[in-house]
């Protein structure tokens, strides 16, 4: 899966960039999030914690079948970090699950997923698969 194809794991084949920032104002239908929860394995409440949506807004969510905006772009963030990582480990599920989901030293005993609650620390994350894919250790 090529790196410059964004949210293929929540279901978005061949969307421009346009398309998809229209998407996200939007606000994705909450059928995104559990696309990424099928495709990636990972547990919905933990998806849903990484993205920022409490338990009781995370059913109103589903009853609504839809994401607010900042909710929907946070879920775009980390669909792109697991298509990275997943790609970092050609195609392996489980093992770019594992790495997502064990602490880390290079983010201060984080894992990937917590890191990446933030922009920042999500470029953070990116910045350390494309280390890793190129073989440059810290």
């Amino acid at each position: 899966m090529p790196s410059s194809v964004r949210g293929t794991s929540l279901g978005f084949a061949h969307i421009g960039t346009n398309a998809l920032i229209r998407r996200i104002e939007e606000g994705f239908a909450f059928a995104k999030l559990e696309k990424l929860q099928s495709t990636s394995g990972l547990p919905l409440n933990l998806l849903a914690s990484v993205i920022g949506i409490p338990d009781r807004t995370l059913a109103r969510r589903k009853a609504a079948g839809k994401l607010a905006p900042e909710e929907s772009e946070r879920l775009l963030r980390i669909a792109n970090l697991y298509e990275k990582s997943l790609e970092l480990f050609e195609g392996d599920r489980q093992a770019a699950v594992s790495w997502l989901s064990s602490p880390n030293k290079d983010l201060g005993h984080q894992t990937p997923l917590a890191y990446a609650k933030t922009e920042i620390g999500a470029r953070e994350v990116e910045d350390l698969i494309g280390r890793l894919e190129h073989g440059v250790f810290s």
